[in-house]
C-alpha cells in the first residue's frame, strides 16, 4: 500500500463540449413520439387481426358441427 501513497491523485477532467449540442433536443424527441405512435398502433393492428383470424377459425368449427350433425341426420333417415 505505501508505494501507491506517493502517488499525486488524477484530477477529473472538464467538460469542454457544450451540453446543447449533444443531447437530442425537440427533434429527438419529436422522433421518439413517432416511433412509440407507430409501434402502438401495429401492435393493435395486429391483435385486431389475430382476433379476426380466431373468430373466423371458430366459425368454421360451428359450421363443421352443424354439417356434420346434418350428415348424421341424413343418414339416420337413409337408414
Amino acid at each position: 500500500m505505501l508505494p501507491f501513497a506517493d502517488q499525486t491523485p488524477m484530477p477529473t477532467p472538464t467538460s469542454t463540449v457544450d451540453p446543447n449540442l449533444v443531447t437530442p433536443g425537440f427533434v429527438g424527441f419529436a422522433i421518439v413520439v413517432v416511433l412509440v405512435v407507430a409501434v402502438i398502433l401495429l401492435i393493435w393492428d395486429m391483435n385486431r387481426r389475430i382476433r379476426r383470424v380466431r373468430y373466423r377459425e371458430e366459425v368454421r368449427e360451428e359450421l363443421d358441427a352443424e354439417e356434420a350433425a346434418l350428415r348424421e341426420k341424413d343418414d339416420e333417415k337413409d337408414a
